[in-house]
């Protein structure tokens, strides 16, 4: 069985903290290119992707990924960030577990599959440099380049980690979305001892967040958990005791399940601030929809797949924060499995050399089983 350990270790040692590449792709690329796939390099802005293909019928199963990674916060890891350094069995480094360490897992068990010969179906790779950053200039428009030619897959497995503490544990089939709102709402500033000549904003901002939190927002839905509003910021600026404020400002985040949109919230939050401000300004945001990939079909094989090779029933499951799943949904279908991801975005981010290789085997079992 090929090992992904040395792949992972390479694309480790390229310091590609989002939206820098620093070749990680191409040493990616290169990997795939031995093996028989098309590499199509596709630049949005300052952002490297790829999509990567071998085959040219169905079905067409789709890896998604992304070689960039988030800072490494800090001097004081027991070696570089960059290092990838094995210790006792560990593999060390930033994006050891998201997600070089997955997308090394499935290269290898590419590179076991194709022994045989070429593939009966298409198997392919979307690989984006953004993931961590804004998002806006990979995966959307790599998907946008493959709308447009005929590239869309019958399924995308996206190699985020999804486990809390043992591989096998939980497939992502969904994810909420997520709105944030920053809210100004104007008064009119005056002396605190004469509050009758003064429209106090602070006072309308409080009304209009207390009615907003008085109640949840739902109980949760079949597959989801209940939706949540969490203030974040009230910030008035205000230095002094003796004067009531012209302006107050706040900022909320709505993590949304599949019983509200993005456009309903936002409607919804409009109306109730005109109840308790007359003059106020709401700046909206929506960083994605709520979606499902509903079970049965492709998700039983994926979960039939991970059981078999890692002797675990895998739950399914739509917590936790965003990803690019979220984009893909709006192509096909879209479910999400990876490594341990217990230290994700922490100080000595690892992954078991182990684990890392029994991933590679789930993944071989996934090939196999989407006969591809």
């Amino acid at each position: 069985m090929t090992d992904p350990l040395p792949l992972a270790q390479a694309l480790i040692r390229c310091a590609s903290v989002t939206p820098e590449d620093a070749g990680a792709q191409a040493v990616l690329a290169a990997r795939l290119e031995a093996l028989g796939f098309t590499v199509t390099r596709l630049r949005f802005g300052a952002i490297e992707n790829f999509f990567a293909r071998i085959g040219s019928g169905g079905p067409h199963l789709c890896f998604a990924g992304h070689t960039d990674v988030v800072p490494a916060g800090g001097d004081n890891w027991r070696s570089g960030a960059f290092a990838g350094e094995v210790r006792d069995g560990v593999l060390y480094g930033r994006g050891a577990c998201d997600m070089k360490g997955a997308i090394a897992a499935f290269v290898a068990a590419c590179t076991d599959h194709l022994q045989g010969g070429a593939p009966r179906g298409s198997i392919s790779l979307l690989i984006t440099g953004d993931e961590e950053g804004p998002a806006t200039d990979g995966t959307v428009k790599v998907l946008e380049w493959m709308e447009e030619h005929g590239q869309v897959p019958d399924f995308c497995l996206v190699g985020e980690p999804t486990n809390p503490a043992r591989l096998g544990e939980v497939i992502k089939i969904g994810r909420r979305g997520s709105l944030n709102a920053a809210i100004t709402v104007h008064g009119t500033q005056g002396h605190a001892a004469y509050p009758q000549r003064a429209d106090n904003p602070v006072h309308r901002l409080i009304r209009a967040l207390a009615a907003l939190t008085a109640a949840p927002l739902d109980a949760g839905s079949e597959w989801f958990e209940p939706s949540t509003l969490q203030v974040t910021s009230i910030d008035v600026g205000n230095p002094a005791t003796n004067v009531i404020p012209g302006v107050a400002r706040a900022k909320l985040n709505i993590r949304f399940n599949d019983m509200h949109t993005g456009a309903g919230l936002s409607a919804w939050l409009r109306a109730t601030l005109a109840q308790h401000a007359e003059r106020t300004e709401i700046d909206i945001a929506i960083s994605g929809e709520s979606f499902l990939t509903a079970p049965g079909g492709a998700v039983e094989t994926l979960r039939a797949a991970v059981a078999r090779a890692s002797g675990v029933a895998p739950r399914l499951d739509t917590g936790g924060g965003t990803s690019d799943a979220r984009f893909i949904a709006r192509h096909c279908p879209v479910a999400e499995f990876g490594l341990v991801g217990s230290t994700m975005h922490q100080i000595d981010e690892c992954a078991p050399v182990a684990e890392l290789r029994a991933l590679a085997g789930i993944y071989r079992c996934v090939l196999t089983d989407f006969g591809v």
